[in-house]
């Protein structure tokens, strides 16, 4: 294998390189620290489960699975080198190429909800909620509300993905979950906002912009990854 085919991964240590690894462990266990009890009271998930969705949700946002491929043809330019009298002349050559893009999706930042928020709709809501189609029905507006919300304020940033702004998912969700929070009867604002929020996050920023994936020019676009990893995660802990 040569050195072109083989992937490095280079780890400066320095003074300043140590001093970000110390505060982003310290932060680290600041954010654990904080999320756990809250997924605990929350959505009424026991200690130990909520810690390891703590961990498999941060560790899974470096994992993709990929799910299938799209390929497109485009325009390419390539450069051809020729000689004459002595003169080297680049000339541009325009021919059409073919650009493999994968479709994955993230462990932490789509499968580690998704499945969350299964257990909420068909455990938590049926055993722990007072009037459990009342809250599925809130549950239901929620989701399209948030799914609409995400789908019109997505944006295609080449290279990357489908990407919406980190802060406004949680921000969108914890309005809406209030505001039928006040709506008798009352249901947990938070298993409301948790399921609406990273369903609506993934199906109205990802799985509704699909169709523009060619777009994207890129390698690899990963459901609830990338652009939108961030949002769903902060959804998640607003919510509870």
């Amino acid at each position: 294998m040569t050195l072109r085919n083989r992937s490095i991964i280079y780890r400066p240590f320095t003074l300043t390189y140590l001093l970000v690894l110390f505060i982003s462990t310290l932060a680290l266990f600041l954010i654990m620290i904080y999320t756990v009890p809250i997924l605990v009271r929350g959505l009424r998930i026991p200690p130990p489960i909520a810690l390891l969705i703590f961990y498999l949700t941060l560790i899974g946002s470096y994992v993709n699975i990929p799910l299938t491929s799209i390929e497109t043809v485009e325009p390419t330019v390539t450069f051809k080198q020729v000689r004459f009298f002595g003169i080297t002349w680049i000339i541009p050559e325009l021919g059409w190429g073919v650009r493999e893009t994968i479709i994955a999706i993230n462990f932490g930042g789509a499968i580690i909800p998704t499945a969350l928020s299964l257990f909420l709709l068909l455990y938590n809501i049926p055993n722990y909620e007072p009037s459990p189609l009342a809250t599925y029905v809130k549950v239901a507006i929620a989701l399209i509300l948030i799914s609409y919300f995400m789908k019109k304020t997505a944006r295609i940033v080449p290279g990357l993905g489908i990407a919406v702004p980190a802060m406004l998912p949680p921000i969108v969700t914890a309005i809406i979950s209030l505001i039928l929070y006040q709506i008798p009867p009352q249901s947990n604002p938070s298993v409301i906002a948790y399921i609406s929020g990273t369903f609506g996050t993934l199906i109205g920023a990802d799985l509704l912009n699909l169709r523009n994936v060619t777009k994207v020019r890129a390698r690899i676009v990963s459901i609830g990854g990338a652009g939108t990893f961030d949002g769903i995660y902060l959804t998640g802990l607003i919510a509870t």
